[in-house]
Parts: structure tokens; C-alpha cells; sequence
């Protein structure tokens, strides 16, 4: 069994705080973590398990407020400090969208099915009052929308809101 994050999933749209869950071990029952950009991070550490060898489920808040990100997606990482060099070993990660950066006071999406003749600036114009602001869709959309000017029909599209 190796560790694991089993929520946030690849690509979902997280908040702040970040919420991870997930299985894991490591030694002395330590196991770190680290929210990043590339160019910012935060980190930090939690125990799980009893140290020798057992996993156990873990689940940790983790506030990113403070966080100068530059990108709207973000690596997830859980992994353990080798005692022999300190290097990451068994080290998940777990792409995920940053949606604070996309709407402000983000408290959460809507799920939108596109109807044929929808265009993204129609569906922005409907959620937000401002067809311009179809650049958040696309945003929070990025294994959905490779392209602002095709969508189409039954096409399922988060629609990030904020407070």
C-alpha cells in the first residue's frame, strides 16, 4: 500500500482553507505536506499512524491565505522526509485548480450543462452579469476547455461563485 490523497481529486476547483484527505504512513509516523505554485508554497507536517509501520486515514485544513500564488493551478503534496538523506520519498501529488485566485470570496461552483447555441459569454453574462467575465469558466475549466470558442452540448462546466 503506498500513501495516498484521495481528496482533492486531479483538477477539482479547492478553496481556502485546502482540504486534504487521505491514507498514509511515514517515519515516525510523520508525514509532510506542501501547497505550491512553483513560485509560492505553503508547508507543514502532521503525524498519522503509529509510527512503526501503520497507515491510517488523515484529513487537514490548510490555510493558504497568506500565499503570494501566480497561477491558478496548484500541486497537492503529501510525502515523508527520508531519515537516511532527508530527500522526499513517497511523495503524492495531486494537481488542483486554486479558484481564490479566479473569484474573489470563492465560496464554492455550479455546475452548468451547455444547451445547443450557448456560447461562454452567454453563460457568464447569466451567472455573473458581465459576458467578459467568461475568462473564469474557461479557468476553471481546464481539462474541459481547450478552446473559448468550442463548447458543446451535454458539455458539463463548473462555474466558480464567489461570496
Amino acid at each position: 500500500m503506498a500513501n495516498s490523497i484521495e481528496q482533492p481529486r486531479e483538477f477539482d476547483l479547492v478553496g481556502n482553507p485546502v482540504l486534504i484527505g487521505g491514507t498514509g504512513t511515514g517515519f515516525e509516523a510523520m508525514l509532510h505536506y506542501r501547497v505550491s505554485d512553483g513560485h509560492d508554497e505553503v508547508t507543514g507536517h502532521f503525524v498519522v499512524g503509529g509510527g512503526t509501520g501503520e497507515y491510517a486515514h488523515f484529513q487537514l485544513q490548510v490555510d493558504a491565505a497568506g500565499a503570494a500564488f501566480h497561477r491558478d493551478r496548484l500541486h497537492v503534496e503529501i510525502f515523508e522526509v527520508s531519515p537516511k538523506d532527508g530527500s522526499e520519498i513517497r511523495k503524492v501529488t495531486v494537481p488542483v485548480v486554486y479558484a481564490p485566485r479566479i473569484v474573489e470570496d470563492y465560496v464554492g461552483y455550479r455546475e452548468y450543462t451547455v444547451k445547443p447555441g450557448d456560447t461562454l459569454s452567454a453563460i457568464a453574462d447569466t451567472h455573473y452579469g458581465d459576458a467578459s467575465l467568461y475568462t473564469r469558466i474557461v479557468r476553471a475549466n481546464p481539462t474541459r476547455i481547450d478552446d473559448p470558442d468550442v463548447i458543446f452540448p451535454g458539455q458539463v462546466l463548473r462555474i466558480p461563485i464567489g461570496a
